[in-house]
């Protein structure tokens, strides 16, 4: 997609503000300062459209991106910063919950990983999530610049497997410091807004309740 025109739509911080339009929309998701940001801004070739809040856990809402005004680019608020509180963590994923199970507008969520680490149990859980309930990912190991070009069979390979993904070629290496791996991510991304909208498949009585506990990007 060539980006014409990209622009910040609005923040919900409760489901009755999500947007009321058609388009499809692409979520991103990831840890706390995984470098989602970073990721949407280079994607958009935008310097500053999406920002990462300097105060780790303080980011409680919905980031919406008009892209084109053809589709809409989704920040999910990150998980795994342990000094937010519970009761906190778990309001916020509630949000996140009812986006993920009741947005028909949603084509798939990129799954930000830091190429540095392995996925961690957060990260484990939002994946089994993300399938429970039928949201197409694409997991994606960002910060791969600083991940030497010997390591990563074994760096993707073993994300593949923490993440129980069909394959290692299942896994992409993106980064937004030098753009490798962005028009891979690109035609990904593109293959997903072009496919049809999921039937939307509700959680069981469990599900999500100790899941990724999204609290800040």
């Amino acid at each position: 997609m060539r980006v014409t025109a990209a622009s910040f739509l609005l923040s919900a911080g409760r489901h009755d503000q999500f947007p009321r339009t058609a388009w499809p929309e692409i979520a991103f998701a990831g840890r706390s300062n995984v470098g989602k940001s970073s990721m949407i801004n280079r994607l958009l070739g935008r310097r500053n459209l999406a920002r990462t809040s300097n105060t780790p856990g303080r980011t409680r809402t919905i980031n919406f991106y008009q892209v084109n005004e053809q589709c809409l680019f989704v920040d999910l608020p990150g998980y795994g910063y342990a000094k937010v509180s519970r009761s906190v963590q778990e309001s916020w994923w509630a949000l996140v919950e009812s986006y993920l199970t009741e947005r028909a507008q949603l084509r798939g969520v990129i799954h930000i990983e830091d190429a540095r680490h392995p996925p961690t149990p957060q990260d484990r859980e939002l994946q089994a999530f993300l399938a429970a309930v039928g949201v197409p990912s694409l997991v994606v190991l960002t910060k791969a610049d600083k991940v030497a070009r010997g390591q990563r069979t074994a760096v993707r390979a073993a994300a593949a497997t923490a993440l129980i993904l069909p394959s290692p070629e299942a896994v992409l290496f993106f980064s937004a410091e030098t753009g490798e791996g962005l028009p891979e991510l690109w035609r990904a991304i593109g293959e997903r807004l072009r496919a049809p909208a999921r039937r939307l498949t509700p959680p069981g009585p469990t599900a999500g309740r100790e899941r990724a506990r999204p609290d800040s990007r």
